[in-house]
Formats: C-alpha cells, sequence, structure tokens
C-alpha cells in the first residue's frame, strides 16, 4: 500500500457532437475546469497521464504530443496510456499509483475523444482477430449481444423479464442526463419507446445502446500532504481493482465475467467493504448498454447472479433506491470513449464531495466508478470516500 491519495479537482466539456471547437480546445476546456476546481495552476503539477481510446479512432497518432499546450504538459513529464473503453479508469490508476509511490505530488489526468472526428464503428469493427472473430463479432454491439444472450440462458432469465428491465435501465439514464449540464443525450424516454426502437443486434436495440460523444475530463490527483493544504474537501481514493481475461471471446465466460468479477473483489479488499450493496451510496457503472448493466451488478456483488433484472425492477438501482447507479445518465446518454471511465470517476469524486447539483445522491461519502475495455476483457474500478 502506498501514500494516502485524493483527488482534488475534476473538470468536464460539454459533451456531444462539438464542431464549434477543434480537438485541442475540446481538451484545453476540462484541464482549465479541472484546475479551476482545484485552485491550482499548471506550474503546481509534477506530471500528465493522457489518453484516448486507441489512437485510430480519430485518425491521429502521438495525441499527448498534439496537445501539448493543451494539457499544459511543456516542461512537464507525461505518460499516455490507452486501453480502450477502460482507458479512463486506466488513467486514473496510473495518476494514483504515481503520486502513492512518491514520485510526484499533485499528478493531471485527462481523458479525450473525438468521434464525429472519425470512424468508431470501423474501428471497433476491424479491431477484432481477422480470422476467428471478426466475420462475426459485428463490432461493440454484437460481441455484447452475444454476451447478454450467454448470460440470459446460462441463469435461465426470461427474456421477456429482461427485455422489461432493460427498458427501465435506459428509462433510468435518460431521465437521469436531464439533471447532468454535461450530458450529450437529453430526451425523455418511455418502455414502450425502448422496447419498440429499431433492433440493432437482437434483443439490443437503439435505446439500449450508447452514443458517440466528443469530450473530455480532467482529474487532479494529489498527495495528503498537498491536497490537505490545497482543498477543503477532496476525495480519497478508497480501493481500485483493475482485471484482464483471454483475448478470444469465447475463452473465458462473459456471463460471469472474471475480470469485472475480480477487479470488483480486489477494489473491496482494498477499501475494506464486505457488503457492497450496504456499504456503497453510489455507483457510476460503465453501462454503453443496458444488459450489460445489469450484468455488472451481479459481478460487482449488488445483488445474486441472475437476479439484476429482479432488483432493476423493483427498483434498487433508480434513483432513490437503496444504491442509485448512474445519477449522471451514464455511459448510456455519454460517451466520449477514452473520456467514459474517467467521467465515471469525477462523477463518483462530485457525488462524495457534494458538488453533484442536481444529480447529487444525499449523504454520499462512498462511491464506486468504473469501466470495461479492450475487446470485452478488461475492467477497472476505483472507489472514493469523502473520509481518509
Amino acid at each position: 500500500m502506498g501514500k494516502p491519495v485524493a483527488i482534488i479537482g475534476t473538470g468536464q466539456t460539454n459533451h456531444g457532437r462539438r464542431r464549434d471547437v477543434s480537438y485541442p480546445e475540446l481538451v484545453r476546456e476540462a484541464v482549465v475546469a479541472a484546475f479551476e476546481d482545484a485552485g491550482i495552476t499548471p506550474q503546481d503539477i509534477d506530471g500528465v497521464v493522457s489518453g484516448t481510446m486507441p489512437s485510430m479512432m480519430e485518425g491521429i497518432s502521438l495525441t499527448h504530443f498534439y496537445f501539448a499546450d493543451a494539457l499544459c504538459q511543456v516542461g512537464k513529464p507525461i505518460l499516455k496510456v490507452e486501453t480502450c473503453g477502460s482507458t479512463g479508469q486506466s488513467l486514473g490508476h496510473c495518476g494514483y499509483y504515481w503520486v502513492a509511490s512518491g514520485m510526484g505530488d499533485i499528478v493531471l489526468v485527462v481523458g479525450h475523444e473525438k468521434m464525429h472526428e472519425g470512424d468508431s464503428q470501423a474501428t471497433m469493427t476491424t479491431v477484432f482477430d481477422p480470422f476467428f472473430q471478426q466475420t462475426f463479432a459485428a463490432g461493440a454491439p454484437g460481441i455484447f449481444t452475444m454476451q447478454c444472450m450467454e448470460w440470459m440462458y446460462r441463469f435461465n432469465i426470461d427474456e421477456q423479464k429482461a427485455r422489461e428491465a432493460a427498458a427501465l435501465v435506459s428509462v433510468s439514464n435518460h431521465d437521469n442526463a436531464f439533471d447532468n449540464p454535461y450530458a450529450h443525450i437529453k430526451i425523455r424516454v418511455t418502455v414502450d419507446d425502448v422496447k419498440s426502437a429499431k433492433v440493432i443486434t437482437y434483443p439490443v436495440r437503439l435505446l439500449d445502446v450508447c452514443p458517440n460523444s466528443d469530450g473530455a475530463c480532467a482529474v487532479i490527483f494529489a498527495s495528503e500532504e498537498k491536497a490537505k493544504k490545497i482543498c477543503k474537501k477532496p476525495a480519497w481514493i478508497k480501493g481500485m481493482g483493475f482485471r484482464g481475461e483471454e483475448f478470444f471471446f469465447g475463452e473465458s465466460d462473459k456471463s460471469v465475467w472474471p475480470s469485472a468479477t475480480e477487479a470488483a473483489k480486489e477494489a473491496y479488499n482494498m477499501a475494506g467493504i464486505r457488503d457492497p450493496l450496504k456499504e456503497l451510496d453510489v455507483a457510476e457503472v460503465y453501462n454503453p448498454f443496458t444488459y450489460q448493466e445489469m450484468i455488472f451488478y451481479e459481478c460487482f456483488g449488488f445483488c445474486p447472479r441472475g437476479e439484476g433484472p429482479d432488483y432493476v425492477l423493483k427498483g434498487t438501482f433508480k434513483k432513490g433506491g437503496k444504491l442509485p447507479c448512474d445519477p449522471s445518465g451514464g455511459t448510456l446518454c455519454t460517451n466520449p470513449i477514452g473520456a467514459t471511465g474517467l467521467i465515471r470517476l469525477a462523477e463518483s469524486v462530485l457525488q462524495v464531495t457534494g458538488k453533484a447539483g442536481d444529480r447529487q445522491v444525499e449523504g454520499a461519502k462512498l462511491a464506486l466508478s468504473h469501466a470495461m475495455g479492450g475487446t470485452d476483457q478488461f475492467n477497472g474500478i476505483t472507489i472514493v470516500s469523502s473520509e481518509l
């Protein structure tokens, strides 16, 4: 265990189709906001961690050099991290270890993506192995559809019950997005709207799927000594976990998802959590697809295996429920992939520091954030607290 580490500032852009700014300008928005939130200047930082979904997404290589001025990194050490959808959590973990090791006292961490300047679906369709997976993967929707079907079959979940629960997950996230000033998709939908939407890859429909978003997020990590001097109410890192599994989709049991399950266990052990449903106050779960969100509930011990739909149907995870999940609207409503996992962490920080505005969960002191990446085999978790 290294030195205690806190988060002293966060910043986000408005997410969506950001044609009003260039890519570096978009990144700078988040960086400036984070410095303003922390009350420090670029001269105070010891290093920068930066990352996106693989650089091919926007057709720009070496983005950390392209954004040197926007990241305020000139003359500072920099690390670049890319793990696809889990990039945001990987970035946060890298920033944490930099400070916890004593190699730096204040580190700026930035995730970013301008997805409308590239072709994300082409990237995610061609990233799979060309001999065994590419012909049937059909990009992210194809892979995650196979996973949700495997999950329903494995635990004998009634398809109509799962469909109803997934629709409620969609409605809840879209409603929550209206309380989030940074969210991309803000539309009122009903259960019937979700169930009758266009099929993408059966049983996943259009309103079960996240958007392509432009956006950036910045988070500032600090040592205990610096945090106590600079910040009146920091968020303390209490637990982290990161796991991966086999590259080929069919070589691990995605219905129980070992990497997600083990990452959660690692984070809980570090944080001293024994009953996550009871002890956590809020969770920002990476939910690019509604069915996936329910699988994560089970992997994270929020409910027993195969009972995710039942818990959704009784309102356990909605705003005002026993464990509110994604009060920000989640990935389902905002998805600049390289930033998405870091947004989950930033939103958790806002919750435990009481700065989440209209999306604030009253009394939140302990929050889980999460991201999934690779080609469905990486999972990362960070748990933050209002107390050291």
